[in-house]
């Protein structure tokens, strides 16, 4: 069951990185970039962290429970901003702030994960 989870952390790590990059195109584009900036910033932000849990995953307890919580919780704070920007809206009410929160929880699991004893490989 790890095996399909930490390929899909890699896909998720590219997917990021290739909204950032976009996101940070249209924030150069735009009239307020604002949003799309900050969108950016998180993307391409995390996506290099998925990319190092991956390497990491063989020997880091923690690693598939922060890949979670950092994909999960880009997605919603780059994803309410990219709607506010486009939509006028954002996706629920507090969507940004829990992806906020999660993404923190993220990077306490990857903290975390340096006191467990490793994996034996």
């Amino acid at each position: 069951m790890s095996f399909p989870l930490r390929s899909a952390s890699l896909f998720v790590a590219g997917l990021m990185g290739l909204t950032g990059v976009v996101t940070a195109a249209a924030a150069s584009h735009g009239s307020d970039p604002r949003l799309m900036a900050g969108a950016s910033a998180m993307c391409l932000a995390h996506a290099p962290a998925l990319v190092a849990l991956h390497a990491a995953w063989p020997g880091l307890r923690t690693a598939a429970l922060a890949s979670l919580l950092l994909a999960l919780g880009t997605a919603l704070f780059a994803g309410d901003l990219v709607l506010r920007h486009f939509a006028g809206h954002g996706l629920f009410p507090m969507s940004a702030p829990t992806g906020g929160v999660t993404m923190m929880a993220g990077w306490l699991a990857v903290a975390l994960g340096a006191f467990l004893p490793r994996r034996e490989r």
